[in-house]
């Protein structure tokens, strides 16, 4: 009985259930997939492209303006341009610090620095030398989405994710391509 049933075409008008339905559910769901991938990457790698930095702040120094776990973008810019209350990042030793300028020393060509949270100035004064430039924005929580897309185990999973979305929508093609070949007459 079954195999008479393998050989049966199916009337005209009568659909097959859940022949759309399960395609489109894969294709939605890779689609959305796809669409969060390339959503998360942007705020990471839209802005290098145009030629700014991006950083994660892992210290307090700037709180409660710029908390950890922000992810902070810095505009290139040129030292004697920078003024009293800017927020700059500029290179310390393998580290890159984001401070306010208190004093932009341009005889000596060095800024006079503070974090918002600290009590005083930094003890060293940034030489222009060091400036990487200004920070132009900064979005709390986006930092540890920064950490996870620069780390090898993260790039990892998001081509994986991404991976698995392509799938689905593959999956949805062929699963389309099957039922409109159930449907056609054979000769």
């Amino acid at each position: 009985m079954q195999s008479q049933r393998k050989n049966e075409t199916v009337p005209a008008g009568h659909k097959a259930k859940g022949g759309k339905v399960i395609p489109a559910l894969c294709n939605v769901a890779g689609t959305l997939i796809l669409l969060s991938v390339i959503a998360t990457c942007l705020p990471v790698t839209v802005p290098q492209l145009v030629g700014y930095g991006v950083y994660n702040v892992v210290s307090g120094s700037m709180e409660p303006e710029i908390p950890i776990g922000s992810v902070i973008y810095v505009k290139p810019a040129e030292p004697e341009g920078i003024q009293e209350g800017d927020v700059i990042a500029f290179q310390s030793g393998e580290s890159v610090i984001a401070h306010r300028v208190v004093r932009n020393q341009k005889v000596e060509g060095t800024f006079k620095t503070k974090g918002d949270a600290n009590a005083g100035e930094d003890m060293n004064d940034v030489g222009y030398a060091a400036l990487i430039g200004q920070v132009t924005a900064h979005y709390p929580l986006l930092g540890q989405m920064l950490v996870l897309y620069t780390s090898s185990i993260g790039k990892a999973y998001a081509v994986c994710f991404a991976a698995c979305g392509a799938m689905l929508n593959i999956l949805a093609g062929r699963l389309r391509e099957r039922a409109r070949a159930k449907r056609l007459p054979r000769q």
